[in-house]
């Protein structure tokens, strides 16, 4: 039972009892207060973030890092981020990919203009580079569509993520992409690399020929 109170190892604890065995790495956005204050107020704060996924890595958790550009920050804020992901990844080696996405400005109080794809792909790139300890990188197709998602590929994704079968929250802002099993091998084949499906822990379960 989660109660009021607990730690928030007490709390992982007792999530891990009843079966919680990774921990997804959402709600990061930008891993700076200045940032976080303006766009999610209400949301935890950058270290608070960072103390779950420390403490979820000590007790043998992993979990993955996120990070949305595009709202209010600036370029030293996004190396900031990294940096931040960088730095409890050297001590814990706890995440098992890292995941930047875009903002979509659409149906949003905070407003504003979606950045590029080739600003997207730059980042993706960079993060490839800068978080040499973390083993994958995902691209977003969800975000940036198939065509995109292909070229993720060739920029330093080695991971598209899944098919997607419910999504809601960049269906929310307006963007709704979608893709099958077949399409995603074929993209994947195209780009000259191996499509293989994979379980949580990146194990790899089933190469497709």
């Amino acid at each position: 039972m989660i109660v009021e109170g607990m730690t928030i190892a007490e709390a992982l604890r007792e999530l891990m009892r009843a079966g919680l065995d990774s921990l997804p790495g959402g709600g990061a956005e930008i891993l700076v207060d200045r940032v976080r204050h303006t766009i999610s107020p209400r949301k935890i704060s950058t270290a608070k973030w960072l103390e779950v996924m420390e403490e979820a890595h000590n007790l043998g958790l992993k979990t993955t890092a996120t990070m949305m550009i595009g709202t209010v920050e600036t370029i030293e804020e996004r190396i900031e981020h990294l940096e931040q992901v960088r730095s409890l990844q050297d001590r814990t080696g706890g995440f098992l990919s890292f995941i930047p996405w875009t903002y979509q400005p659409g149906n949003t109080k905070l407003g504003g203009k979606s950045i590029s794809s080739v600003e997207y792909l730059r980042l993706l790139s960079i993060s490839r580079l800068f978080l040499d300890n973390v083993m994958n990188i995902q691209g977003s197709w969800v975000t940036q569509g198939k065509d995109i998602g292909q070229l993720c590929l060739c920029f330093g994704a080695n991971d598209l993520g899944s098919i997607m079968i419910e999504e809601n929250v960049v269906r929310a802002a307006g963007v709704s992409y979608r893709m099958t099993i077949d399409e995603m091998i074929d993209i994947i084949g195209k780009a000259g690399k191996i499509p293989a499906q994979r379980d949580t822990e990146f194990h790899i379960m089933k190469i497709y020929n």
